[in-house]
């Protein structure tokens, strides 16, 4: 628990700081780069500060420069701080519509054109992956978990559909991405944290053109990313 206050305590102290120095910047320069790359350094050191550390590797099978539609599994609520961060360039994240009623956090975020989703209103859905087409038009990644909750295990769940419809709709390429480690570190329920390493794996990427429907798609890219499970998990 002490690593968890450690890390709550860090981010109500940093966030403010953030806000303070990258809000003015976006509204004067009219761009967000500065505030997001402000944010996801506070976001990874935060990670550092508690003891985890994280192996990145696969970096170099594309170009960093591109936009893509970047899909993970999901193992604890230590992954999107260490995932999103690691990604080259500002990338979107759909998130849960219920995020976007926290004040200070919704600003930040929609500065940052993240997706609110709401999975249990289709036409709300619909309208999520409209606007996540939009966001990828204008040359910012997309993350998602494609299985739609944290596994209680490590192993993969069920993936979603609604990524796969977005891949179709907006032809971008998908980088796979593996996760594992971090179910140790702070496993699904717990609030507890513990120090330790975790790694992150990307994969070359997969074209959606190249499939005929969204099942052959949607499981190449979980073959991807369960090749980059340790066995047990797969």
């Amino acid at each position: 628990m002490i690593r968890a206050l450690l890390l709550g305590i860090y981010y109500a102290l940093m966030i403010p700081i953030v806000a303070i120095i990258g809000f003015p910047w976006t509204f004067v320069s009219g761009r967000v780069d500065r505030l997001y790359q402000m944010a996801m350094a506070v976001t990874f050191s935060g990670m550092r500060l508690i003891g985890v550390e994280v192996d990145v590797i696969g970096r170099e099978k594309f170009d960093p420069n591109g936009t893509y539609i970047y899909m993970c599994n999901h193992v604890s609520n230590l992954d999107p701080p260490i995932v999103v961060p690691s990604i080259p360039k500002r990338t979107s994240v759909m998130v849960k519509k219920e995020l976007f009623r926290i004040p200070l956090l919704s600003k930040a975020m929609l500065l940052a054109s993240f997706v609110p989703v709401d999975r249990a209103n289709r036409d709300a859905a619909i309208a999520s992956i409209e606007s996540a087409v939009s966001v990828l038009k204008e040359g910012v990644n997309i993350t998602i978990f494609p299985e739609g909750t944290r596994s209680p295990d490590g192993k993969l769940l069920p993936f979603k559909k609604g990524p796969f419809h977005l891949a179709f709709e907006s032809k971008a390429p998908i980088v796979p991405m593996t996760i594992y480690g971090t179910e140790k570190l702070m496993s699904k329920g717990s609030m507890k944290i513990k120090g330790g390493r975790a790694t992150l794996v990307f994969h070359s990427p997969i074209l959606p053109a190249d499939y005929e429907n969204r099942d052959e798609l949607m499981a190449a890219v979980r073959a991807q990313i369960a090749d980059g499970l340790p066995a047990e998990l797969r």
